[in-house]
């Protein structure tokens, strides 16, 4: 389990494929961004995965064990937007590929200062 702070979903998924020697492949389809976020990363030109998100979780489970974790999460308010966002591969271990629906990119690991905390 990880909190994607600093650096966002992106930082803290290569630390944990690089840590578990797996790759990660991301379903975008399934990314719980809210559609105000996604606009405004547009406009300013950001990528979403990259942004600080205090108060979240990423969590890393068994395939067998994904169902029942996210059922047990949206049972609270605050873990409504539960939802699996990936699958871990054997191969490409420590890499971050975004399934966009039309193709898949690579997502990267920020690069410089990322951006600030509005607290």
């Amino acid at each position: 389990m990880k909190d994607p702070t600093r650096g966002g979903v992106a930082s803290a998924l290569h630390e944990m494929a690089e840590k578990s020697k797996v790759g990660v492949v991301l379903d975008e389809q399934s990314l719980p961004v809210r559609e105000e976020v996604r606009a405004a990363a547009d406009l300013l030109g950001i990528d979403p995965l990259h942004v600080a998100n205090e108060g979240k979780a990423v969590i890393g489970v068994r395939p067998e064990a994904a169902d029942a974790l996210v059922a047990t999460l949206r049972e609270h308010p605050l873990g409504r937007m539960a939802a699996i966002v990936g699958t871990c591969i054997s191969d490409r271990v420590g890499s971050i590929v975004l399934d966009t629906g039309f193709g898949r990119r690579l997502v990267t690991e920020l690069e410089g200062e990322p951006l600030p905390r509005i607290c």
